[in-house]
């Protein structure tokens, strides 16, 4: 069984845009938890995580997305980092089955610097990691 990323969403108003995607990942919510909360999981198919203190207003450093606060935080279902800039990374995980789940993402941020496609490319990532290493 192979993953698959859903057609991402997005929406504008002005500068500030919202991204979602819906990722079914053929391992379950707690084999995926470390890719999405932890710095080794995340650094190896998101960003390099230079700082991330793992419970609710633990701080975060996202190297390429920026730094800021842990605002959500449930073990193995909802991890959420609010970014300085009024960005903010949710990642929330639901069972599909008794093996598999589903991730659904939001990425809230301003300016241009992200687009639908490089999240696309880090998804398949994501996929490809936990593939090897779940």
């Amino acid at each position: 069984m192979s993953g698959s990323i859903a057609q991402g969403t997005g929406r504008t108003r002005g500068n500030a845009h919202i991204l979602h995607f819906l990722v079914r990942l053929p391992r379950s919510m707690e084999d995926v938890w470390p890719a999405v909360a932890t710095p080794e999981g995340l650094g190896a198919w998101c960003t390099a995580v230079e700082v991330l203190q793992p419970r609710l207003d633990g701080v975060v450093v996202l190297r390429e997305l920026g730094s800021g606060r842990v605002t959500a935080w449930d073990v193995d279902r909802v991890a959420e980092y609010s970014l300085e800039g009024g960005g903010r990374i949710r990642f929330h995980l639901e069972r599909d089955g008794d093996a598999a789940s589903v991730l659904r993402f939001t990425r809230e941020f301003r300016g241009e610097a992200e687009s639908e496609s490089g999240w696309r490319t880090r998804f398949e990532r994501l996929i490809e990691y936990i593939g090897r290493h779940s």
